[in-house]
């Protein structure tokens, strides 16, 4: 006789899904039963007109009214005082039964007296040869693992009977042991109530067992469905709040402390693991299910107090429905999409990369012959290093600035950029100057190499990307000036784009762009705002194109940016001078850079940043050079081209990125921020440049890759090897200046003081030294700590400050009382600050007499006071000590330290996240595999 059964159906509607239509479907289903219910009882979860008018017209014995929040588990519970009959179906409003599904399920449990449930098996909703799930078990660990899902359905697992549980979706259970059991758990949020309920009936001795050819049709949008699409985060934390739920309940009670300690490393561990996989979504679900389950341990004792009250028999009975380590691996393996590669070899050899980067070593040698034997490197724009990796990061905190009476306030990002670059050479981090401009050539090669490798397959026009690249005239402008910033930005614009263009398409590629942009942004903040304006410009992009795909990896690359620069915009914007924040970091230096006029601005549009072109009117001599900007010409003419190709979209959004860089350099170079005594120096508007050749060669190598050159055979080769010729000719004053004896760049020097006062701050550097700078203007004086002035500790904070504080006015009588009779008590207030040498520099030689005089009657000023002993004449001027007792420069106080390491812990933090995205796996390099190197749309061949 055929077991009568009492149906539960619950319905919630969810955002914009078709509750009313699937519910009519499924109550359709069921009134086509070959074996009908013999009672159904409703629960609506929520006030909708439509469904309850649905459910008022369906027959039902009974409608609940819940509210909308009500989970499947407390639905359930609600409609199990009303039940009758000998077995219980639970049902969703997208859970469509097809005619034979409850007998077959209700003969199944009839069969057999020991079973406790049966699960039928779900399909798609609209297809009907899918199979969505057939039976759940777990992992050793508790990790609960598809049995068969998101397969055809080819008869494979229809003889599969005995399982440890199943989706909770169309389960018949016996009203008996559905009473005995106490339903289903609330606790588990949603996810994996069907294992649990099997688990427990296993438990209490009775039999699980699926009934494949009892087939019902889920759409996956009902109450009892994990949220899918958009609400992963949801189904994530649904899913991990069930596991550790779990855990708890299943693990023997000795056990449960050491679980429930172990919560929270857990989560710490499963982070760092959740971004190494490139998964940061699923970061703040598991820490809310972490959370959750940590303070709920009164629904942890109810599990285990319903486990204790069933239990018959004991774990091991279920070990052999458990899904083993290798079965698991084996079973994620097979899940494996087999898709071939479609991406082409990458050919650094065998295309002659490899060749082109050894010859741009020989070329660097040969240019800067003298910095095999440097130890330090010095001139233009540079300044020492500190020389101990530990000093060097020191000076990329938050606290005292190493110039300045009493500087406390946050550093520049770009000097955690060089201490970085000095912490590859520890032993001696000047080294690392020499080398990295030894290294230059042959590493612009490089990175234009692989970022032309996005824009082209063809080896020839890669290698020629990359020699236009390394001959940029900005850039060797940059080698020549000394100005280590400038070098840096044009090394890191090709490596940037190479993975922010692919940002979108993976978390790995993401990350590791994060970081260059904040390494590119640090090193030029001027840049700031045209970046901002291609991010944005993006991010309008993927909402639009991708519909949202790939949007978290692209709003995610300017938090590190944001971060970093953080504490500078807040002191910035806190003494009212936002605009500092575009000030080049490093020593403010003028050097040739063109004037802000017609014809520095016609320099700039040609690519060139200083007012002498190339360095070719100083090799010629007052030579007419009104030709070298032309040598510019054929990239400009190949990069506008572009638009006029098949792949006019690539070459349009490469000219785009072109026109920031120059918009931005021609912007900057009417702009002075930054002050050295007082002289306003303008922002160097090389890096802008550098942008702005990175788009002009890129969109060049579009028209070269799949223009209208192409129509003829010779003239692709022709026109890259113009645009090369020309460019070697602007670069060749430059690479000349070794043999010609005017290089800037200078063996060192290790420190901007004298030797002895080197000498003692390399043993103490909270010893300070008062340099005074006579010349015409007047006498310009600074406050330096430790061995000598550093590239890291420059600060933008004091070169870009416009007004007079207390420090400076405190500096200021500090000189002025030595320098004049009426000095007092000047020399104790030098050592009460810990201030021990007074150096006093010779000044300019090309200074007019005023500058002398003044320089002449500060000197004996200072001989005539007591407490000052003459060290005598240096390279670097007159140098005294203070003989009265030193006090050490005053510690920095407890909520300054607080302060920094509060910030030092926020970016580390998030630099250790960025780090944890961009490490390569498994997963990721099979899905790189998978996509063309190639960004933008491809029509036709471009081999």
């Amino acid at each position: 006789m055929p077991s009568r059964v009492h149906a539960i159906l619950v319905v919630r509607p969810e955002g914009r899904t078709p509750a009313a239509a699937h519910l009519k479907r499924t109550i359709d289903a069921l009134r086509a039963q070959t074996q009908p219910v013999d009672a159904l009882t409703i629960v609506l979860c929520g006030g909708d007109a439509a469904l309850t008018e649905i459910a008022a017209a369906s027959g039902a014995e009974g409608v609940i009214t819940a509210p909308h929040s009500t989970g499947f588990a407390a639905a359930t519970a609600l409609a199990t005082p009303r039940l009758t009959g000998d077995a219980v179906w639970l049902l969703a409003q997208d859970t469509a039964p097809e005619p034979q599904a409850l007998t077959r399920l209700a003969g199944a449990l009839e069969l057999a007296p020991s079973l406790a449930m049966v699960a039928p098996k779900l399909v798609r909703w609209d297809d009907r040869t899918e199979i969505v799930s057939l039976g759940v078990s777990m992992s050793g660990f508790g990790r609960s693992v598809e049995l068969a899902a998101d397969e055809l359905d080819q008869g494979q697992h229809d003889a599969a009977a005995d399982v440890l549980g199943s989706d909770i979706r169309g389960v018949l259970v016996r009203r008996e042991d559905w009473r005995v059991l106490g339903g289903l758990d609330p606790a588990l949020a949603g996810a994996d109530e069907g294992l649990d309920l099997g688990v427990r009936a296993r438990l209490a001795g009775d039999l699980v067992t699926v009934v494949p050819s009892a087939r019902v049709a889920v759409a996956g949008d009902g109450v009892a469905s994990l949220p899918e699409g958009h609400r992963a985060s949801r189904r994530a934390f649904a899913v991990r709040t069930a596991e550790l739920h779990r855990r708890l309940s299943y693990a023997p009670g000795f056990a449960v402390p050491l679980h429930w300690l172990s919560l929270l490393p857990l989560a710490i561990w499963r982070t760092i693991m959740h971004l190494v996989s490139k998964e940061p979504g699923r970061v703040w679900p598991e820490w809310l299910a972490t959370l959750r389950v940590l303070v709920r341990l009164d629904h942890v004792a109810r599990a285990r107090g319903r486990i204790r009250a069933v239990r018959r028999v004991g774990w091991p009975r279920l070990a052999s429905l458990r899904v083993s380590r290798t079965q698991l691996r084996l079973r994620l393996d097979g899940d494996a999409e087999p898709t071939a590669p479609v991406r082409s070899d990458l050919r650094f050899f065998t295309g002659g990369a490899a060749w082109v980067v050894l010859g741009a070593i020989l070329v660097s040698v040969a240019a800067f012959p003298a910095l095999l034997a440097w130890p330090a490197l010095g001139g233009g724009a540079l300044a020492p290093m500190q020389d101990t990796v530990a000093r060097l990061w020191a000076d990329a905190g938050f606290g005292q600035r190493s110039v300045g009476l009493a500087e406390i306030g946050p550093a520049d990002p770009f000097s955690a950029v060089i201490a970085l670059l000095g912490t590859l050479w520890p032993f001696a981090p000047a080294r690392a100057m020499v080398l990295l401009w030894l290294a230059a050539l042959p590493l612009a090669v490089l990175g234009a190499w692989f970022a032309s490798t996005r824009v082209t397959e063809r080896s020839s026009l890669r290698l020629t990307a990359a020699v236009a690249w390394a001959l940029a005239p900005t850039f060797l402008a940059a080698l020549s000036e000394g100005r280590a910033a400038g070098v840096l930005v044009h090394l890191l614009l090709p490596w940037l784009f190479y993975t922010a263009s692919v940002a979108h398409r993976s978390w790995a590629a993401a990350g590791a762009a994060s970081l260059l942009l904040v390494a590119v942004i640090a090193c030029s903040p001027s840049l700031a705002p045209a970046f901002v304006l291609l991010w944005s410009a993006t991010l309008l992009l993927a909402a639009l194109v991708t519909r949202g795909r790939g949007l978290g990896q692209i709003v995610w690359l300017f938090v590190p940016s944001v971060v970093a620069f953080a504490p500078l915009v807040w002191h910035q914007v806190r003494v009212g001078n936002p605009w500092a924040l575009l000030a080049d970091p490093g020593v403010p230096y003028a050097g040739g850079t063109v004037a802000a006029d017609a014809v520095g601005r016609f320099f700039l549009a040609t690519g060139f940043p200083l007012s002498d072109p190339g360095g070719w009117s100083s090799l010629l001599a007052g030579a007419p050079t009104w030709w070298v900007p032309l040598l510019a010409a054929p990239i400009a003419v190949l990069a506008l081209l572009a638009v006029l190709t098949p792949r006019w979209v690539s070459g349009a959004a490469l000219l785009v990125i072109a026109g920031a860089g120059l918009a931005t350099a021609f912007a900057a170079i009417g702009v002075a921020v930054s002050f050295v005594d007082a002289t306003a120096v303008a922002i160097w508007p090389g890096a802008a440049l550098s942008l702005a050749w990175l788009g002009a060669i890129g969109a060049a190598m579009v028209t070269l890759d799949a223009g209208v050159v192409n129509r003829m055979r010779v003239v692709r080769p022709v026109a890259a090897v113009l645009a090369l010729a020309a460019l070697a000719v602007a670069a060749v004053p430059v690479l000349t200046l070794s043999f010609r004896n005017e290089l800037a760049l200078t063996n060192g020097p290790a420190s901007t003081l004298p030797a002895y006062v080197a000498a003692e701050g390399r043993d103490d550097a909270r010893l300070g030294t008062l340099v005074l700078d006579p010349d015409d203007t007047g006498l310009h004086v600074r406050v330096v700590w430790g061995g000598s002035e550093t590239l890291g500790g420059q600060s933008t904070v004091i070169s870009t400050r416009d007004v007079v504080d207390a420090s400076d006015r405190e500096v200021a009588d500090l000189a002025a009382s030595l320098v004049t009779s009426s000095a007092g008590d000047a020399v104790s207030g030098l050592a009460t600050r810990g201030i021990a040498f007074v150096l006093l520099t010779p000044g300019d030689p090309a200074t007019a007499d005023a500058a002398a005089t003044l320089q002449l009657s500060a000197s004996t000023a200072l001989d005539q006071l007591g407490g000052l002993d003459t060290v005598g004449e240096t390279s670097r001027g007159t140098l005294w000590r203070v003989t009265e007792a030193i006090a050490p420069r005053a510690e920095p106080s407890r909520m300054t330290r607080d302060t920094a390491l509060l910030i030092a812990g926020v970016q580390i933090g998030v630099v250790v996240i960025a780090l944890l995205l961009a490490i390569p796996t498994t997963a990721s390099r099979g899905t790189a595999r998978r996509s063309p190197r190639i960004v933008g749309p491809t029509p036709g061949e471009t081999r």
